[in-house]
């Protein structure tokens, strides 16, 4: 499998450590996108993934991705990507937005994991909550799942209850 972040900041940072940590997968399998050069730098020293300034090459080169950026730039990357994304990939994608919205936002029909990690994430202890859209089979809810807990633990939540763990990650 390949797995790819757009974003490469600090939680994707902790997921791709914990991934590479636990022999899930190997630096080799993830490429990570970032805007600016000192983000792609800090991964590829750290871990030693491939990197690119390219958002498309990420989602274009990967079986799932993990769409690591703030909320705010989400309508502007999935415009980016929307055309390059294949309907058998599944995405991950952090809080802020609904299932609803990101599939409207996709424009077609696409597997979407929705998730809320939090900062323990980053020595690996994390805790993240999970919902998927219908798309999403059981075997692959289960497959998003193992990389999930390579840096914690996770919990299915209903989506209504997403928001919830974001209050409550970001206020503890």
């Amino acid at each position: 499998m390949k797995l790819g972040f757009i974003g490469t900041g600090n939680m994707a940072g902790a997921i791709m450590g914990g991934i590479i940590g636990q022999g899930i997968l190997s630096a080799s399998e993830i490429i990570g996108s970032d805007l600016y050069e000192a983000g792609r730098d800090k991964v590829k020293n750290l871990y030693g993934i491939h990197v690119t300034e390219y958002n498309k090459e990420v989602v274009e080169k990967t079986d799932k991705f993990i769409l690591s950026v703030k909320p705010q730039f989400y309508a502007s990357v999935i415009e980016e990507i929307k055309d390059a994304v294949r309907e058998d990939q599944i995405i991950t994608i952090a809080p802020g937005k609904t299932l609803e919205w990101l599939e409207e936002k996709f424009g077609k029909s696409v597997k979407i994991v929705r998730t809320m990690p939090n900062t323990p994430a980053m020595v690996g202890e994390g805790m993240t909550a999970v919902c998927a859209n219908d798309k999403v089979t059981e075997e692959e809810l289960k497959e998003v799942l193992t990389l999930l807990n390579a840096f914690g633990k996770t919990e299915i939540v209903p989506e209504h209850l997403i928001d919830v763990v974001v209050s409550t990650s970001g206020s503890s």
